[in-house]
């Protein structure tokens, strides 16, 4: 429109340059069309530098995303260290909680190379194995629920998980045992478990090859009860059934692992740290106290038997709960409960020291509970194997405490109180720690279902896709 207006102007005022006129007023007109003149050369003048300066605003714009969008990492990391040290250990800082949201809750970024390469096909087996069992809200949230967050978590991986299962180095078999909640007592029966497995692996081997022509080496399974892939909450049941036949060649991923020999990890397992919702964590730092002042020195809250009973001849805690609560329920440095509290981790972000002592099972959700609300854990369970000890430094974060020293525990406490406590708890505030122990229905970079596949990445050996490769 621009372009037809000026011509218009021209043959208006030409008609009344040649009108007989006096000198003076012709000369007014022409100064007039000169100011018109000027006045629309100096707008278009101010058209061309706006044009000028926006095409620069966004050349700046874009550039800058750009850097911005390929080092993401460098700027969050080093902006959440240094929040993280300027906080008193002791405390529990608002840092921790905005360490949940901002750190452990990032987006992994995809480039080649990632855990090698590694792909994961993931059997869709009947409902009957997996998805049934979320009508009851308890099989998503409780200590045994790993085994639903690792199959979410891959569910919605996009560059680890593949749809082709030719070129899958493993393969997932996603079934839930530890749903099957007892009207008794509620905790987990697990009697199922063996013959539910079982006929996954009959289907799987029937439908598909992948199984028969590597004997399930290539394939993962999730165990994470007291015993892993024994299938049974009672050790001496749990060692005499021993893992099931058809599972010796695959990896399991089990919360169960001690450093010495025992039947129940006498296959190629993984240690995986026990399910602890992330939202229960976030929802406890929103609620604690706004100092966060760490005014409960030892803390433990749990069952405690004064007597303990003789069950097959195994005492309860190997009788290691019972003397904590017999040789430290009346000091006052200890706040010592037998009793259950659904709100017990607003105690746990108060508490300096965490007793996290064997149960049946030498492992405990304790661990994880107290690394992300920053309470040093003291471990009480001879010969344990702790999960991640690439990503989590376990002796640089707790404590442990041998069961027969059980009755030393204020002494012991007390000396690294006035020793080294600072340099654990600043250990501790790592935000890398905390995320590499929690499970997130979308994978998070660091975080455990990340972890797992890092260490199934050293497991490559194992891939019939790699071994076939390489031999052509």
């Amino acid at each position: 429109m621009k372009t037809s207006s000026q011509p218009q102007r021209y043959v208006i005022h030409m008609p009344e340059l040649q009108r007989p006129t006096r000198n003076r007023g012709f000369y007014v007109r022409m100064r007039l069309l000169n100011t018109r003149h000027a006045r629309h050369t100096e707008k278009a003048l101010c058209h061309r530098y706006l044009r000028w300066a926006i095409w620069l605003s966004l050349l700046c714009y874009f550039f800058t995303s750009y850097l911005i969008s390929h080092n993401p990492h460098k700027s969050l990391t080093s902006l959440s260290k240094t929040s993280l040290s300027k906080a008193k250990p002791i405390l529990a800082s608002r840092a921790l909680f905005e360490s949940l949201n901002d750190n452990i809750l990032h987006q992994p970024r995809s480039y080649p190379g990632l855990f090698k390469g590694l792909k994961v096909y993931l059997y869709d087996l009947p409902s009957k194995y997996n998805h049934d069992w979320l009508s009851n809200d308890r099989c998503s949230s409780h200590l045994f629920a790993s085994e639903v967050a690792i199959h979410r978590a891959l569910l919605k991986n996009d560059f680890v998980r593949t749809l082709d299962p030719w070129e899958a180095d493993f393969f997932f078999v996603p079934v839930y045992v530890s749903c099957n909640f007892s009207t008794v007592n509620g905790f987990p029966a697990i009697g199922h478990a063996r013959s539910l497995i079982s006929s996954a692996v009959q289907l799987i081997s029937s439908d598909f090859p992948f199984w028969n022509r590597s004997g399930g080496s290539d394939h993962v399974f999730v165990a994470s009860h007291d015993f892993g892939a024994c299938f049974h909450t009672m050790e001496d049941v749990a060692i005499a059934d021993g893992i099931p036949e058809f599972l010796k060649k695959s990896i399991i991923l089990q919360t169960f692992g001690v450093r010495y020999e025992h039947p129940c990890q006498e296959v190629e397992n993984v240690v995986i740290p026990p399910y602890v919702s992330p939202e229960s964590l976030r929802s406890t730092l929103v609620k604690s106290p706004a100092n966060g002042r760490r005014d409960i020195f030892a803390f433990f809250r749990g069952k405690m038997e004064v007597n303990p009973k003789n069950i097959s001849g195994r005492f309860y805690s190997k009788r290691v709960r019972t003397m904590i609560w017999r040789k430290f329920g009346g000091d006052r440095r200890f706040y010592l409960n037998r009793h259950r509290f659904p709100g017990y981790q607003s105690e746990i972000v108060r508490s300096v020291f965490c007793l996290c002592p064997l149960g049946w099972a030498p492992w405990s959700p304790r661990l994880v509970e107290s690394v992300v609300l920053g309470c040093v854990p003291v471990i009480i369970a001879d010969g344990i194997r702790l999960p991640f000890p690439a990503a989590v430094k376990w002796p640089e974060i707790s404590l442990t405490v041998a069961e027969n020293d059980v009755g030393k525990l204020g002494t012991i406490l007390e000396h690294v109180a006035a020793t080294n406590l600072s340099a654990i708890q600043t250990n501790l505030a790592d935000p890398a720690v905390r995320r590499a122990l929690l499970f997130n229905d979308n994978m998070q970079e660091g975080d455990a279902t990340w972890q797992i596949l890092k260490e199934l990445s050293h497991k490559l050996g194992r891939s019939h896709a790699r071994t076939r490769i390489s031999s052509e």
